[in-house]
């Protein structure tokens, strides 16, 4: 009767091993497997510099509901969140879809990696293309220039009585011997103006014993200036000079020559750019396209992309029916080129 206690007892034991390692190695699974697949849509191609990123890809999953259908964004990439009910190795298909490139079905074992779906293009129907050469990205920045309007002059007194001892009575002379005064000046350049290039200068009296306590020379402009100076001899007179300028804004043109790579257009821009448009010629008719906000262009579709600097990446495809001139390339190339 003992032995077999004994081994009901080693049975159960091994059982709840058992039924522990499962639940154990299931919670393994669970916790290794990602939350969501990451990824990023390119078009197809040899070259890695023609291997555009490409936004608004529709990716589907298919059996999952509607809802939870994504699109790539301007940089192309895209994240889908993944389901707490899907079975732990469950393979997914995802499916995706652009109106101008072939359709992709790409499997998800459920690996944690990036994925990068690779996209063909549609073949663009033969016939004759519109040439577009020359191609030049124009915009404003405003810039500040200050310009001189004046100079600013005053003198002011520091009064004191020469060889007081201290005598812990502040202020005192540097070495805390004798007793010192402060005397100060405050100058206002008027509204808008600003003062560059303040100076300050002991002129009259005993100015081996006096200091400046405020450097106003190494201070940013600005509408006042306030300068003090310590002065523990007789009286002495102080000068303050600066000159007064007056900012202006003003827009300045600037240009930015695209990079073309097979049918695509890249350009930067700095975060200050406005008033984007490009100018093409199209069809050897030289024509300033303006780009407003929905950056809309008859031969190509754009878009924008903001960094986290604030500077922007436009990239523009040519629609079907146009193509890049191979002559008059931009002037962006150096002479070895």
């Amino acid at each position: 009767m003992a032995v077999s206690r004994r081994r009901r007892l080693a049975v159960w034991a091994g059982a709840g091993v058992a039924v522990s390692l499962t639940v154990l190695a299931a919670l393994l699974l669970v916790a290794d497997r990602p939350n969501a697949i990451n990824g990023a849509v390119v078009v197809d191609a040899a070259d890695p510099m023609k291997q555009l990123p490409i936004g608004g890809v529709e990716i589907t999953v298919p059996g999952a509901p509607p809802a939870s259908a994504v699109h790539s964004d301007a940089t192309g990439f895209f994240t889908i969140p993944l389901s707490w009910r899907m079975r732990v190795g469950q393979p997914v298909v995802l499916e995706f879809r652009h109106p101008d490139y072939q359709p992709l079905e790409m499997r998800y074992a459920g690996a944690d990696r990036l994925y990068i779906a690779r996209l063909t293009p549609l073949v663009v129907p033969s016939g004759p293309e519109v040439p577009v050469a020359n191609v030049v990205a124009r915009y404003s920045v405003n810039t500040v220039t200050a310009v001189n309007v004046g100079s600013y002059v005053k003198t002011f007194e520091v009064a004191n009585t020469g060889n007081r001892p201290c005598q812990g009575h502040k202020p005192c002379s540097p070495d805390g011997k004798w007793r010192a005064a402060i005397g100060s000046a405050v100058i206002d350049a008027g509204p808008g103006n600003e003062f560059h290039n303040a100076r300050v200068s002991c002129i009259a009296g005993p100015c081996p014993f006096t200091r400046i306590e405020e450097n106003v020379s190494r201070s940013r402009a600005a509408r006042t200036l306030r300068v003090s100076a310590l002065d523990w001899s007789d009286t002495a007179t102080f000068l303050l000079e600066a000159e007064v300028y007056r900012p202006m804004v003003s827009d300045a043109q600037r240009q930015s020559y695209p990079v073309i790579f097979d049918r695509a257009l890249t350009f930067t821009l700095p975060a200050a750019a406005d008033g984007l448009s490009i100018q093409a010629e199209v069809n050897g008719s030289l024509i300033v396209f303006p780009l407003g906000p929905p950056l809309l262009l008859t031969w190509a579709k754009c878009q924008l992309v903001v960094n986290p600097d604030q500077t922007k990446v436009c990239r523009c495809d040519l629609k079907p029916g146009f193509r890049f001139a191979t002559s008059g390339s931009p002037p962006n190339r150096s002479p070895s080129e």
